[in-house]
């Protein structure tokens, strides 16, 4: 309860500002052009007040399987300040990250005072995690879900399930009690059950999966290239110099930030087909250099514009297929596809769950190894099923 609350109250500060600097950047484009100035900061910043925490997430998957060091409370201010200058700005990144860095590092501090053993330290993270993305998102059963699929191996840790329900529902509510709402998507249209209309989620699934795959090692790749720059600070001033230009293409400012209203506008019309690609670039470019944020909403931007380009070719609604891919590419690339297909439940209704669930896991399965967390425990299969087909593959 600790844990929900405090990721709540974190998650409504995160998002309300977050809001407030996205509402801003919309009515004076020209910041876009000081980005590069944003990521010198930024770099700055974690050059020389970040050691330890630079690691991100991985630092808290780490933690679990390898418990060592708490993980130090700074990374709260850092991974906050640093995500609001990459939006106010115009980078390209999501949010997730930012709200299961801040509970994870809340959760990990109780560690000491409580004089917890490494098996309990190990449930509160996994409580944290819950927390931390049931409240950005709206979703407690998915972050419920999300918390133990993340760093499972093999097994499930079942005595984390009822400290997972009561820290993600907890943060749920709270971040709903500041008053700090979330984005709402609608699935118009679901066909009645096929053996056609599941195929054509298969093939869907390929195409999400093999996106997937291009977003982890593109932006792998750009990151590599980046750290030649020895200067660590230089890196993000380079990657927005980089970004700017990119920005002055016409129609590319819609690749800002989170880009929800692209999301949204998704599931009524077919997008275009080369949103998901140049969204892909973009992101790879901002985290590549070193800007910080998530890349859970940029994925769910390019699932869901993917999704809704190929129903100009597939003989399937535009809201599923958008629907379909708004989770299965993050199914792919986190290698979460049980908390993808929770949470396109909760987020579309029950009825579009066969075909989602079946988008989810071949997109899974197709994505192989690539990972958007690089912690090792995270590129195994998680489940035994899935991992044995795998082999196979």
């Amino acid at each position: 309860m600790i844990v929900g609350t405090a990721a709540g109250t974190l998650s409504a500060l995160f998002l309300t500002s977050l809001n407030l600097v996205t509402d801003f950047r919309n009515q004076h484009h020209w910041l876009i052009y000081f980005l590069p100035v944003a990521g010198l900061v930024v770099g700055l910043l974690y050059h020389y007040t970040g050691r330890g925490v630079e690691k991100g997430n991985n630092l808290i998957f780490d933690t679990v399987h390898n418990p060592k060091d708490i993980i130090p409370f700074k990374m709260v201010p850092l991974i906050l300040g640093g995500t609001l200058l990459t939006h106010l700005f115009g980078g390209s990144a999501g949010r997730e990250g930012t709200a299961l860095q801040m509970a994870g590092a809340i959760a990990d501090q109780l560690h000491k005072p409580f004089r917890l053993s490494a098996a309990d330290r190990t449930i509160l993270l996994i409580s944290g995690l819950s927390a931390g993305f049931a409240s950005v998102f709206g979703t407690p059963m998915a972050g419920i879900v999300f918390g133990i699929e993340v760093l499972l191996i093999a097994k499930i840790p079942y005595k984390a399930l009822f400290p997972a329900i009561v820290s993600a529902y907890m943060g749920a509510w709270v971040t709903s009690l500041w008053g700090v709402g979330h984005t709402h998507y609608h699935v118009p249209e679901v066909l009645p059950l096929s053996v056609k209309g599941l195929a054509y989620s298969g093939i869907s699934g390929v195409a999400f999966g093999l996106a997937a795959v291009v977003f982890v090692r593109l932006t792998e790749g750009l990151s590599h290239l980046f750290k030649k720059i020895g200067y660590m600070p230089v890196r993000p001033l380079a990657g927005g110099i980089v970004l700017v230009l990119l920005f002055l293409i016409p129609g590319s400012y819609k690749f800002a930030g989170l880009g929800i209203p692209t999301i949204v506008e998704s599931f009524n019309t077919a997008s275009q087909p080369q949103d998901f690609a140049l969204k892909i670039l973009f992101t790879a470019i901002t985290l590549g250099a070193g800007f910080k944020g998530g890349e859970v909403t940029p994925l769910f931007f390019i699932g869901a514009t993917l999704g809704s380009a190929l129903s100009v070719f597939l003989p399937l609604p535009v809201g599923l297929l958008t629907g379909m891919g708004f989770v299965a590419v993050f199914a792919g690339a986190a290698k979460t596809p049980l908390a993808c297909c929770v949470m396109a439940m909760e987020l579309f209704g029950l009825s579009c769950g066969i075909y989602v669930a079946i988008a989810c896991v071949v997109a899974y399965l197709i994505s192989g190894r690539h990972s958007i967390y690089n912690a090792a425990e995270n590129k195994t299969p998680k489940h035994l099923l899935f991992g044995k087909i795998r082999n196979v593959f």
